[in-house]
């Protein structure tokens, strides 16, 4: 298939943009914007340079996203690479685990609506999610044995192994063996992705639109998100609400 050189070098900048900055807006990149949603030929070699960088081309309500698939090590990051960000040194797989539970948990609190948009709060305290970390572990702990554990997939003994074995702090110290230290690790973390905006002085924590609009347009297909729900035992809370 041949393509005009004008849209070769619009998909060019386009993906120079995205590889830049991880998105084009609308209101920021009006020019570029329109050349990907109306423009099928432009849409398509980006598409096409996207899938050869080992990336998906999305858009979600007025911006388009670049996000790196799973297995990409260059744009995204390795399981090393999150465990060196999000833990203390020498972790192991139950503290990776824990980390990613911790987001898990944070994502359900959010995101556990069945309306136009599946956002059901506006922020969240750090303290509360703490909370809520721990009563979800024990709560797994208590729901199944060791064996079901590993049916599952989850290991909630481990974690709360792991959690447990964190340090608490009253003067909030940002050490990641303390458990205040670590959730501000995760979420200063999330933050340099564009994903929620940590108000440190204040201890709350907002979502941001890039966010919000993957959980409503991407990951909300249910199939991963519903597991993680029925692992913390909501499984029984109806679904087809309106």
């Amino acid at each position: 298939m041949t393509f005009e050189q004008e849209d070769v070098t619009r998909s060019q900048e386009l993906i120079s943009c995205l590889l830049t900055r991880h998105e084009v807006r609308e209101k920021e990149d009006p020019d570029l914007y329109r050349s990907y949603t109306e423009r099928a030929d432009v849409q398509t070699l980006v598409q096409q340079q996207g899938d050869a960088l080992g990336c998906d081309i999305e858009r979600y309500a007025d911006v388009i996203y670049l996000i790196p698939k799973e297995d990409n090590l260059y744009l995204g990051f390795s399981r090393q690479e999150l465990k060196n960000r999000l833990c203390r040194s020498l972790a192991r797989t139950a503290d990776y685990n824990l980390a990613m539970f911790v987001i898990c948990v944070l994502l359900v609190e959010f995101y556990d609506g069945q309306g136009a948009s599946a956002k059901t709060r506006d922020f969240l305290l750090v303290g509360d999610l703490q909370n809520k970390v721990s009563s979800y572990l024990q709560e797994g702990v208590d729901r199944y044995d060791k064996k079901q554990q590993g049916e599952i997939g989850i290991s909630f003994s481990g974690m709360k192994h792991a959690f447990e074995a964190l340090k608490s702090d009253d003067r909030l110290t940002r050490k990641k063996t303390t458990k205040e230290g670590f959730l501000y690790g995760i979420l200063h973390f999330l933050e340099d992705q564009g994903l929620v905006n940590f108000i440190e002085k204040d201890e709350m924590i907002l979502t941001k639109p890039k966010l919000d609009h993957f959980m409503d347009w991407n990951l909300l297909n249910r199939a991963n998100f519903d597991r993680v729900r029925r692992a913390l035992g909501r499984e029984d809370e109806s679904l087809e609400q309106d």
